[in-house]
């Protein structure tokens, strides 16, 4: 995710990633995720019970960046796993991040919020470098959500490395992708919108990809090249630092930075309208995440 350090943004092919020939539109994405294949890496579809402890931490918020509004929290009322009936279009069901308004939270830092989420990540449990990563996802039309699915090396950030495989902040109609290293984080140049043509949107099922290789980052939208950074590029503004192992996140952050720059808002809370406050309130703002997989390079 953009914009402030933190502890730690069509080609038919195939790349291990278990995708046929697509197009963009509502719900062509495709939906086979067998992790038969020896090529696998990492897979959750979230099929169990209860989500995979072995496989995933549920973060505790110490600071939270970007001036986000929500504290993060380790409950069932912000992640927890849903079958098909409840999310329509998932395969095997899925997993909910679900934002809720609870206003006097304190985080392990004694800072008061008004809103929780949830933070999932795979540090020190799957870890890799280079290789195909994938998540298929579902969002809310809302502004100022902002909802993310991405990588983070080990380390100082930036130096460490993030790429964020794709970012939402509100407008449904994009998505957002972004590179940072050193010198060239926050404000990034490696960045990219890619907006979704007429019948689709982050309301509909899409894939999220990106193939990292020693060269180059390849972002997809259901298997369409949305964006490449290339090294070369990336080295007009700093050191490639992506040859070293980075972790999965998932995360659904409320309000901030990168929502205010896109819609303005201060009011009631800082890249949040009331609308979106009140469908917080009502316990209608949720992330859906049917499977996350990861395949060699």
């Amino acid at each position: 995710m953009m914009h402030a350090p933190r502890l730690a943004t069509v080609m038919l092919l195939s790349l291990g990633l278990g995708l046929l020939s697509v197009t963009i539109g509502k719900e062509t994405a495709p939906k086979t995720t067998s992790s038969d294949s020896g090529d696998t890496l990492f897979f959750d579809d979230f099929s169990g019970a209860e989500l995979d402890r072995t496989k995933w931490h549920v973060e505790i918020s110490g600071p939270v960046h970007n001036d986000e509004l929500q504290c993060y929290i380790d409950s069932p009322e912000t992640a927890y796993l849903v079958k098909s009936e409840d999310a329509p279009g998932s395969d095997n069901g899925a997993l909910v991040i679900h934002p809720r308004f609870k206003p006097g939270t304190r985080s392990t830092q004694g800072r008061s919020y008004d809103f929780v989420s949830a933070r999932l990540n795979t540090r020190n449990k799957f870890e890799f470098t280079h290789g195909s990563c994938s998540a298929r996802i579902k969002m809310p039309d809302a502004v100022g959500a902002w909802p993310a699915f991405w990588l983070l090396g080990n380390g100082r950030w930036p130096d460490a490395g993030e790429i964020d495989i794709m970012e939402y902040v509100g407008e449904k109609d994009w998505t957002g992708v972004a590179v940072h290293g050193p010198g060239y984080s926050g404000e990034t140049p490696v960045v990219n919108k890619y907006f979704f043509e007429s019948g689709t949107d982050v309301t509909d099922w899409h894939v999220y990809s990106v193939d990292w290789t020693p060269q180059d980052l390849r972002f997809r939208v259901d298997g369409r090249l949305t964006y490449r950074a290339t090294r070369m590029m990336i080295e007009n503004y700093g050191k490639w630092v992506f040859d070293e192992p980075e972790f999965i996140i998932l995360n659904f952050a409320v309000g901030g930075i990168y929502p205010f720059k896109t819609n303005g808002i201060r009011q009631p809370y800082y890249g949040l309208p009331e609308s979106t406050l009140q469908r917080i309130k009502d316990g209608d703002l949720k992330m859906y995440v049917d499977w996350v997989k990861v395949m060699k390079g």
